[in-house]
């Protein structure tokens, strides 16, 4: 079974604070030109996507130093569904197992499009040097693995993107805004192939692959 864990790409739809705005928008039509094409305008961090991590490494790799078969998990699902609005993943969520990547399923693609998808849980530093320890990609169903900066911020969260530096800065791979994570089992294949842009990220159609 395919699961798409991929949020479309539409105009005005949600993105990171101050990144370019999204615009799909007819270009040509049937009637007027034989042909209906569309132009799109978007950040390349736009809807479900991976970083590389040239994305916060001044030195870091970009995209299309990583071979296809890279976008290709072992993943394994880590249920998180229990934290609330800006509360740390914590390192003992981590297993310890022979996966590729780790799928933080916090459920908090239901807040997609509202100011609430701001309010995420996030990847307590802790937890993202386990990730890095046992060598581990990560996923989230969340605008960002890091505390995303908002009002609502506490003074003990911590500051910038230590969970972007920690993993991009040892050469594993971040995905961000994935979805439906509740439709795949506790083990499955990701398959998130990034548009061949050469740079520090692109969108994704991520997919989860699930053994019936």
């Amino acid at each position: 079974m395919h699961v798409d864990l991929t949020q479309p790409i539409r105009t005005g739809m949600q993105t990171y604070p101050d990144d370019p705005a999204v615009t799909v928008r007819r270009h040509a039509t049937h009637k007027d030109h034989g042909v209906r094409v569309a132009s799109l305008e978007c950040g390349s961090h736009t809807g479900t996507h991976v970083d590389a991590p040239a994305h916060t490494e001044p030195d870091g790799e970009t995209l299309e130093a990583f071979p296809l078969e890279r976008f290709v998990f072992d993943a394994v699902r880590v249920d998180c569904c229990d934290l609330e609005a800006r509360e740390p993943i914590p390192a003992d969520r981590i297993p310890d197992t022979d996966a590729d990547l780790v799928a933080c399923w916090t459920g908090w693609d239901d807040h997609w499009g509202t100011n609430r998808y701001l309010e995420h849980p996030y990847l307590s530093p802790a937890a993202a040097e386990t990730c890095v320890e046992r060598g581990f990609d990560v996923a989230v169903d969340a605008l960002n693995p890091d505390p995303t900066p908002t009002d609502n911020a506490g003074e003990d969260e911590p500051e910038g993107f230590q969970a972007h530096h920690a993993l991009l800065g040892n050469d594993l791979l971040v995905l961000e805004n994935l979805t439906n994570l509740e439709a795949v089992g506790d083990r499955f294949e990701l398959r998130a192939y990034p548009l061949a842009l050469e740079g520090d990220g692109a969108p994704v159609r991520a997919v989860g692959v699930v053994n019936e």
